[in-house]
């Protein structure tokens, strides 16, 4: 994918790139989906199966895919990027009960990188998405990889492989490694620049914060079983620009308490991070309320 941009899709002005950059996580999430597993028995088969480290924090927690896609939008939009303000979240509290509603709703959930370049600043950032199902990354399982790039002559497209197992890796390394030698012969230490650019046309792009970020939201609260609990949610949600596209309240619960699955319009996150801050200290809310972004526009 490096080789792509910087040499064959090299006459494009990229608007966005987005992938699934981390074989493990996509394992996982495809065998909850598949499986209807939890999280903690997965990954432990992950790790049976060579596809997760021992420590697996830099692969769950979505510490790699975020050093990915700093460097694709680096390469993409030409400009530095400071790994320090990449919103990074992983997949660790994904449950079978979210990929499940989320299925209902014709929905997967992935751990997706996203780089979009909006001309004056950039978004950078890692988390699980919902994306429709009929979706090209949607489809994308098992331990494979994608990355979807948008340029102006080329249009959407999209590279795929496998992202994890020794052969990978060492598929990888090996095209590095005869990169490099086929320098060599020439005497030059390289030919082609290093970011893509030359060194004089990078520029500095800030990142958006992430409270400024536009997205539909996943929405599912835990809440105890009385009259008057939906009105509450709303109300709150609405007070804070918030509005409701579309509901599920299963009929199967426990006795003590119900979840309430809400898909939001398009929302700014600090506004959905103040309202869930104000519902969570209402009395009506017996667990955390679980939060997961949903992209549309992949462009």
């Amino acid at each position: 994918i490096i080789s792509a941009i910087k040499e064959n899709l090299c006459s494009n002005e990229f608007s966005s790139v987005l992938g699934i950059l981390n074989g493990t996580c996509n394992f996982i999430l495809t065998k909850m989906t598949e499986e209807g597993s939890d999280f903690a028995p997965v990954l432990q088969e992950a790790q049976e199966l060579g596809y997760a480290e021992a420590d697996p924090t830099f692969d769950i927690e979505g510490i790699d895919t975020a050093h990915k896609i700093s460097l694709l939008s680096a390469l993409c939009f030409g400009t530095t990027v400071d790994f320090e303000q990449v919103y990074t979240e992983g997949i660790s509290n994904i449950t079978a009960t979210d990929i499940q509603f989320a299925e209902q709703m014709g929905y997967k959930i992935k751990l997706l990188a996203i780089g979009k370049n909006l001309g004056d600043e950039i978004e950078v950032r890692v988390h699980p998405t919902m994306l429709p199902g009929s979706y090209q990354l949607a489809e994308i399982n098992g331990v494979f990889n994608a990355v979807r790039l948008n340029g102006d002559f080329v249009g959407p497209t999209l590279l795929y492989g496998s992202g994890a197992g020794m052969d990978a890796t060492a598929s990888a390394v090996m095209g590095d490694v005869m990169a490099i030698s086929r320098d060599i012969p020439s005497g030059a230490r390289s030919r082609i620049p290093i970011m893509g650019y030359a060194a004089d046309q990078i520029k500095s792009l800030p990142i958006k914060a992430m409270s400024e970020i536009i997205s539909h939201y996943y929405l599912r609260f835990t809440t105890i079983d009385q009259p008057g609990v939906l009105a509450k949610i709303a109300g709150c949600l609405g007070r804070h620009n918030i509005s409701i596209q579309s509901m599920i309240q299963p009929e199967c619960h426990t006795a003590d308490s119900i979840p309430i699955v809400l898909m939001t319009h398009a929302a700014k996150e600090a506004d959905v991070a103040t309202a869930l801050t104000e519902i969570e200290t209402l009395d009506i809310i017996s667990q955390p309320t679980c939060l997961i972004r949903v992209e549309h526009d992949l462009d």
